[in-house]
């Protein structure tokens, strides 16, 4: 019996345990993606000092990357809506591996690479943009039932949080040879990715529609007039969380070097504590929630407010203990919210425009990615109150939107959102 088996994803006749290397392998898109952005930030101040850049420069190598995705994610939803999921989801890893080649061949052989290494980061952004984002769809598609498609989500942002967990490590360990080299690792990484989901992924049935680009405006025009108030919501909580998750990473790793002197692999396993809790969260949520709509809503409201009460508590307390035990806390409640907003996406859209609506909400997670650390790199030099304070109101909001907006008996499903195919 294979590890994978002992995840209770039912008898061997299953439709989870047939597709188990399915799962795998698209769950490896997360995790790849992940690591080429997070694997970054516990380098960010030895790349300080690489290429003497501020701290506003050394986070805009974080930002860049989401601020291309972000633009990017809905066309990439819609062209996997329109052709298939696979046929954008190959070329993307392709791209995002030739990006971190770049970046790391600029780091390794210019006098001045800075500039050269944005330049790959975009193109990063761009394989990222048409790769993790889709796999929310593909997985509503390779499933029939609500309840497979939920545990699938909680893993998928298992592996995406366990990349987050293994990230700061395995940056850390990379650069401890050559400061650039996390950036040479990505090409590897999306090579892996990229044969796993060749070899192992089957093409979902009716994965490729004839839609046209103008009916295709008009069947979202009518999802958000029927529903903008419950998407709005989703998507404003997932920047949200994202925005409080990478601006307290980049604290953190601030934190841990300036302030107490830890660097390389020792400052990484530190910042690894708080992610892996958001990684078990991540997992024990998606196999709780299975199709339940009401769980869904509340366990996302009070992972929404664990997560503001935790980040409130940095105001009495800089030690480094205090700080992980409180971000560890902070991490299980962001982690328990994700599966579930991931699942009301899936669970509630019709299948034609699935690639779509998901993809916008990944966009939404990316301007949180991009707008946290240089928003808290900025704000750290005025002092720790302002930034708390932000955090927190964020929370806030997105604790009564959850609790107002979000209603699951109205949502299931969203009617009449076939986009009439050509």
């Amino acid at each position: 019996m294979t590890t994978f088996d002992k995840l209770d994803f039912g008898r061997s006749d299953n439709e989870l345990s047939e597709k188990k290397w399915s799962i795998v392998s698209v769950a490896s898109i997360p995790l790849i993606m992940t690591l080429g952005n997070s694997m970054l930030i516990p380098v960010l101040p030895l790349m300080e000092q690489k290429l003497d850049i501020t701290k506003l420069q050394s986070s805009l190598i974080i930002t860049v990357y989401s601020i291309v995705a972000i633009f990017l994610i809905p066309v990439a939803g819609f062209l996997s809506d329109k052709y298939g999921r696979k046929i954008v989801i190959i070329p993307s890893l392709i791209i995002a591996g030739i990006g971190g080649l770049i970046s790391g061949w600029a780091a390794w052989k210019l006098d001045s690479p800075y500039i050269t290494i944005l330049i790959g980061r975009i193109f990063q952004g761009i394989g990222a943009a048409g790769a993790f984002p889709i796999v929310l769809p593909l997985i509503g598609d390779m499933f029939k039932r609500d309840k497979d498609v939920s545990v699938t989500l909680g893993v998928v942002e298992t592996s995406n949080t366990f990349g987050k967990v293994l990230s700061p490590i395995m940056g850390s360990f990379l650069a401890g040879f050559l400061w650039f080299l996390p950036f040479l690792s990505i090409p590897v990484f999306s090579l892996i990715s990229v044969l796993l989901i060749v070899f192992l992924v089957k093409k979902p049935k009716n994965d490729q529609h004839e839609l046209s680009f103008g009916r295709f405006i008009k069947s979202i025009k009518k999802i958000f007039s029927e529903h903008w108030q419950w998407l709005t919501a989703v998507f404003v909580i997932g920047a949200s969380l994202m925005f409080v998750l990478f601006g307290m990473l980049f604290y953190l790793s601030s934190v841990l070097e300036d302030d107490y002197g830890f660097d390389g692999v020792k400052k990484g396993l530190l910042l690894a504590i708080p992610l892996a809790s958001l990684c078990v969260a991540s997992f024990t949520s998606g196999k709780w929630i299975k199709d339940n709509l009401q769980k869904m809503k509340w366990i996302s409201f009070f992972g929404i407010v664990l997560m503001g009460v935790m980040v409130m508590c940095a105001l009495l307390s800089t030690g480094f203990i205090f700080l992980i035990t409180i971000f560890s806390i902070c991490g299980v409640g962001i982690g328990a919210a994700l599966p579930s907003l991931d699942a009301i996406l899936t669970q509630s859209i019709e299948k034609e425009m699935r690639g779509t609506i998901t993809s916008i909400f990944s966009s939404m997670r990316f301007a949180g990615v991009a707008a946290g650390p240089p928003v808290i790199a900025v704000m750290m030099d005025q002092g720790i109150k302002g930034m708390i304070f932000l955090l927190t109101g964020l929370s806030a909001v997105s604790a009564i939107l959850a609790f107002k907006a979000i209603r699951p008996e109205k949502e299931k499903k969203a009617p009449g959102t076939n986009p009439a195919l050509e």
